[in-house]
C-alpha cells in the first residue's frame, strides 16, 4: 500500500482542526494537529509531514514566529499560512515570511484541499520552497530580494518584486487582479484598481517581455495573470 502524504494541521481552535482534518483524512492524507507553533515544530520534528498548514494568530508561538523557526531547520516544508479576513497586513506578511501560498479565514476547506494539492505539485516539481528560483535565463533569489536576467541585475520596484515571486511561486496559474490586489496590497474592495496593471507592465519592461509574444507574463484574458515560462529550483 503506497504510504499516505502526511500534512500538519496548526491551529489552536479545536473547532476548526477536529473537524478539517477529518475532511482532509477522508480526502486521502495522513493528518497530525499541533495547537501551537511551538507544539508544530516538535510535532515536525516528530511526524516529518510533507507540508504544512497553519494559523497566523496563535498562543505562546504565532503562524508567523512559526514559519521563522520552521525555515532555519526545514527551508524545504511547504507551508499555507491561514491568515485573517480584514487583516490586510497578514496576508502580504505570509509570503514575506516564507509561506508558500496563504488562504483568508473563514474557507471553504474544498478551496484549502485545492491549495495542498496545488503547493505539493509544485514542490514535487522542486519549486516553491526553494530559496533560488529559475526561469529560462531569469533568476530570483528570494533571501536577497534580488533578480537577474543572465549576468545582469534587474532593478524593480518592492512590489513589482513581491508580484515577480508570487508568480513565480505559483507558475502556470492564473491569477485574477482582485486576489493579488488582495494578498500583495492589501486590498479587499479595490478591483478597478490599476495597481497590479502597472506592476506587471513594469516587470514587462524590466524583463524585456511582451505582452503580444510573452515569454515569462501571459495575460490570461477574463482572468488575470499567469507566469508561463517553467519554473526549477537554482
Amino acid at each position: 500500500m503506497t504510504e499516505r502524504t502526511r500534512l500538519l494541521l496548526v491551529d489552536d481552535d479545536a473547532a476548526i482542526t477536529v473537524p478539517l482534518a477529518s475532511f482532509l483524512e477522508r480526502s486521502g492524507y495522513a493528518v497530525s494537529v499541533a495547537g501551537d507553533g511551538h507544539e508544530g515544530l516538535q510535532e515536525v520534528a516528530r511526524t516529518r509531514p510533507d507540508l504544512v498548514v497553519s494559523d497566523v494568530l496563535m498562543p505562546r508561538m504565532d503562524g508567523r514566529e512559526f514559519v521563522r523557526r520552521l525555515r532555519e531547520s526545514e527551508p524545504w516544508l511547504p507551508v499555507i499560512l491561514l491568515t485573517q479576513v480584514g487583516e490586510s497586513w497578514e496576508r502580504s506578511a505570509a509570503l514575506d515570511e516564507g509561506a508558500d501560498d496563504y488562504l483568508n479565514k473563514p474557507f471553504d476547506p474544498q478551496e484549502l484541499l485545492s491549495r495542498v494539492r496545488a503547493v505539493l505539485r509544485r514542490a514535487t516539481r522542486g519549486v516553491p520552497t526553494s530559496q533560488r528560483i529559475r526561469a529560462d535565463e531569469l533568476l530570483l533569489d528570494r533571501t536577497s530580494r534580488r533578480v537577474w536576467m543572465g549576468d545582469r541585475e534587474l532593478d524593480l520596484t518592492p512590489k513589482a518584486l513581491t508580484l515577480l515571486e508570487f508568480l513565480m511561486m505559483h507558475p502556470q496559474e492564473a491569477h485574477s487582479r482582485e486576489r493579488l490586489l488582495a494578498g500583495l496590497w492589501g486590498f479587499d474592495f479595490a478591483s478597478s484598481s490599476r495597481a497590479v496593471d502597472h506592476r506587471i507592465a513594469e516587470l514587462r519592461r524590466v524583463l524585456g517581455d511582451s505582452a503580444g509574444s510573452p515569454r515569462f507574463i501571459d495575460t490570461a484574458q477574463g482572468l488575470g495573470y499567469r507566469f508561463i515560462a517553467q519554473v526549477v529550483a537554482a
